[in-house]
């Protein structure tokens, strides 16, 4: 039966406390029961003057307005603010009444601007966060889970400069050249200079934001975009972060990632990355710290119908390596980049009924290139085949994998609207500190959290 509503009530006066209208089981209340948010005023006291100026908005309400902003996903702090002054919810988690005056959108940044800019304050904030969840014993960094994601920058990507610039120097280039110079007169060559000229390279430079890299995903997609290079746990809390432009390879930022997550947090026992990973100097970095490299298998290069390297038998004891047909490559040089060759007898070759799949060389001669540090990336392909290493593995789809998910679907991390590397920092910052504060505040509720 058809019914209408006789009366309009939206007039109606009532006498309710702001703390009824609030669910039981809103987001809001389990963050409020999960952490003291006072720490804040320590962490800003030497921003704020004590005795003299201008009453300011407090700094704790000034943090979880952000938190509003990233724990919902909401796209700006002017949306935000539009939200706070209607959603109840909103307004007691910040200690707001019914008709209190919620700050103006632009507070937050001219508090960044005046304030926090160029401070660890949100890196702490993290942390602090963090501690929180490991002193519940939520956290286990027994295990790193460590891969990147790319959040689109908010830049055209076709106005850009070409720009010739410095080519950063690989932070073990220092060591491997020793290990290249010892290993070259160990075999009676000759010592090659040290390299102290600087390698130089164009690269596209945005012109609305100089940090972003260009970044080609496919032959589709080119654009200008952030890398946000991520370190989680078994249980999905992440434990550390740091953003570079796009155009940064992951394995470049990889110790410098896990070397703060060891300060911070403390040394994992394995670390679990992806294939972009799987470098001669990771597998060596992982393995000299005792920590157990959990590494995926990754397809021979060599093209269909030719052998593949590892149908060549290193001999460790003589260092030479050992074709299918029996014949000898013994070691022939080392070359600058790290990689010993070794080459076979061409006059051998040019008889042999396999030479078509052995080498396209006009010379009828197989060379075989093998890093300084090639034996790190063949043990790690042995623990490869360990159920401890299949069992980890496995995990990344439900840890590292679903962070940036959520990141990206739930929190607004998908592309930004920011710009610069140190607005971008805050921003991974505080989404990854929401998202370790959703899930501890979940944990830790009276009432099961719903699903």
């Amino acid at each position: 039966m058809l019914s209408k509503r006789k009366e309009n009530n939206r007039h109606q006066i009532e006498m309710v406390a702001l703390d009824e209208l609030v669910p039981e089981d809103h987001l809001v209340r389990k963050v409020e029961q999960a952490i003291n948010f006072d720490f804040i005023y320590q962490l800003v006291e030497d921003k704020y003057s004590l005795d003299n100026g201008r009453p300011s908005i407090d700094p704790v309400v000034l943090i979880k307005m952000v938190f509003v902003q990233y724990l919902f996903g909401i796209r700006s702090m002017r949306q935000t603010i539009k939200e706070i002054e209607t959603n109840l919810a909103y307004r007691w988690f910040l200690g707001y009444g019914f008709t209190e005056k919620i700050p103006h959108f632009s507070t937050f940044g001219k508090n960044y601007e005046r304030r926090f800019k160029d401070t660890d304050l949100f890196e702490r904030i993290f942390y602090r966060i963090l501690k929180e969840a490991m002193d519940k014993k939520l956290v286990d960094p027994s295990v790193a889970f460590i891969d990147s994601t790319h959040v689109k920058a908010s830049a055209n990507k076709k106005k850009y400069d070409k720009k010739v610039v410095r080519v950063e120097a690989k932070s073990y280039q220092k060591q491997l050249e020793l290990e290249i110079n010892a290993d070259r007169e160990a075999h009676g060559k000759k010592e090659f200079p040290l390299q102290d000229k600087e390698e130089t390279k164009e690269v596209k430079v945005s012109k609305t934001d100089p940090d972003s890299g260009y970044y080609v995903k496919d032959e589709r997609e080119k654009l200008f975009a952030y890398s946000v290079h991520t370190a989680s746990d078994s249980k999905g809390f992440i434990l550390g972060t740091k953003v570079t432009g796009a155009n940064v390879h992951d394995s470049c930022m990889l110790d410098t990632l896990l070397n703060e997550v060891i300060e911070k947090v403390g040394k994992p026992t394995a670390v679990a990355v992806d294939a972009g990973y799987k470098t001669p100097f990771i597998a060596k970095y992982l393995m000299d710290q005792e920590i157990r490299p959990v590494m995926p298998y990754t397809r021979p290069r060599t093209k269909d119908g030719y052998f593949k390297k590892h149908e060549y038998v290193y001999d460790e004891y003589y260092d030479c390596y050992i074709c299918p047909e029996q014949q000898v490559l013994p070691y022939r040089t080392t070359t600058r980049d790290g990689y010993k060759q070794y080459a076979s007898d061409p006059e051998i070759c040019k008889n042999c009924p396999f030479l078509d799949k052995c080498t396209q060389s006009k010379n009828h001669q197989k060379l075989i290139h093998r890093h300084l540090w090639e034996e790190y990336i063949e043990e790690c392909d042995h623990l490869r085949h360990t159920p401890e290493n299949k069992y980890i593995y496995a995990k990344r789809k439900e840890t590292i994998e679903r962070v940036f998910a959520d990141a990206k679907e739930k929190h607004g991390m998908r592309w930004t609207t920011l710009r610069g590397l140190k607005k971008l920092s805050m921003q991974a910052m505080l989404t990854f500190a929401a998202m370790n504060l959703k899930k501890m505040a979940c944990w830790t509720w009276k009432k099961p959290c719903p699903a």
